[in-house]
């Protein structure tokens, strides 16, 4: 029932603005296959797909701080649990999925534990997560009964019918399948930041020692930040297998899958709901116009998409640091100062606050902290 009342507060708590804006977008969304050609349908599949798997990487960096740069760890061993399992034993990819999940958490579980219990953080961390993601990346290259480095393909199923229990068919499947999985980023991501559990995560990333001197259990939440993360990572690559039939390690653990992940919320802006889905819409709008562009020129520049990607985030980075949604909120008069990322006023003791409520920021010794305030999210 808490959970159900948090859930409940994300949305009765924010701007009537923003709301009705939210339920124009999905409504829109729902609309869009009756009026795209197939292309366009691919290119909305990947803004949802990529607007997924920010949000899902968003959890751990924006919300808590913990820089993971090998995010395609998650993407590829969810991807080859569920294809293995389908494809040698007939397992459905619902159950796949499940599978493809446990997996990932419990490689999540290993590298937070490696990480967290001997005070490996920041960049440390960062490579910590590119080691495990190479390390595997290797193994697959050499585990046979996935294919090895040859990759591993399932059955093209070309057919105008839906088979949701298989997930074969029709890109129109794929596409509600991306919108599905992007609701749930946005509303999984939507109730931690409202939560205690939001309150403690952005304790932890403001500063980590305060958080820990004022009776947070920092190795308990940064854990379960990595967990949540790899979990939602994981469907992203259960669906990154079914759309595509075809996995090969050397491209899907590759750094610069973890690049592409990561790029949307940097660019959109960290720590919010809406920056993810911005920064994915934006790049591959530009990636895929970039190469329409030039197939039109009749010119074929190889890297092209790394170089666009590097000028986007070197302009974010000096004329937008913390994105384009929050500036872009604040003129829509989605923001209300404080709406993505609330922040904590400390309490001295004998102070004013709310008692007992979680903490969101850090404080001095003997303190407690306020309950940030409450404003809708952008």
């Amino acid at each position: 029932m808490s959970a159900l009342r948090d859930l409940g507060a994300v949305f009765t708590g924010s701007p009537v603005r923003c709301r009705v804006a939210l339920g124009v977008l999905l409504a829109v969304l729902i609309a869009l296959p009756l009026v795209l050609d197939r292309y366009l349908l691919s290119v909305m599949i990947l803004i949802l797909y990529f607007a997924y798997v920010g949000q899902a990487w968003n959890i751990m960096m924006g919300l808590c701080g913990q820089l993971s740069l090998g995010h395609a760890l998650y993407v590829g061993l969810g991807a080859y649990t569920a294809a293995a399992l389908y494809q040698h034993f007939g397992v459905i990819p619902w159950v796949g999925a499940v599978a493809a999940v446990g997996v990932c958490v419990a490689a999540a579980s290993a590298i937070g534990w490696l990480a967290f219990r001997f005070g490996i953080s920041g960049t440390y961390f960062a490579l910590l997560t590119i080691a495990f993601a190479e390390f595997t990346r290797i193994g697959f290259d050499h585990f046979g009964w996935v294919g090895g480095s040859g990759g591993f393909f399932l059955k093209v199923v070309q057919s105008d019918r839906m088979d949701w229990v298989n997930l074969r068919g029709h890109p129109v499947m794929f596409y509600y399948l991306a919108l599905g999985l992007a609701v749930l980023g946005f509303v999984v991501s939507a109730w931690i930041l409202r939560g205690r559990a939001g309150f403690y995560f952005r304790a932890i990333r403001d500063n980590e020692d305060a958080a820990r001197a004022a009776g947070v259990d920092t190795f308990r939440y940064k854990m379960f930040a990595v967990q949540v993360s790899a979990a939602l990572t994981a469907l992203a690559g259960v669906f990154f297998a079914f759309y595509y039939n075809n996995l090969f390690p050397e491209q899907i653990f590759n750094i610069g899958r973890s690049i592409e992940i990561i790029l949307a919320p940097i660019i959109g802006g960290i720590g919010t709901l809406f920056g993810p889905i911005l920064g994915a819409a934006v790049l591959t709008l530009l990636s895929e116009g970039l190469n329409e562009a030039l197939a039109a020129a009749g010119r074929e520049i190889p890297g092209v998409k790394q170089i666009l990607y590097g000028v986007a985030l070197g302009l974010a980075i000096m004329f937008m640091p913390h994105g384009i949604w929050p500036a872009l909120a604040r003129r829509l008069g989605f923001d209300r100062r404080d709406a993505d990322a609330p922040t904590a006023r400390l309490v001295p003791p004998g102070g004013d606050g709310p008692a007992g409520a979680p903490p969101a920021g850090a404080a001095p010794a003997g303190g407690r902290v306020a309950a940030p305030r409450k404003a809708g999210d952008g």
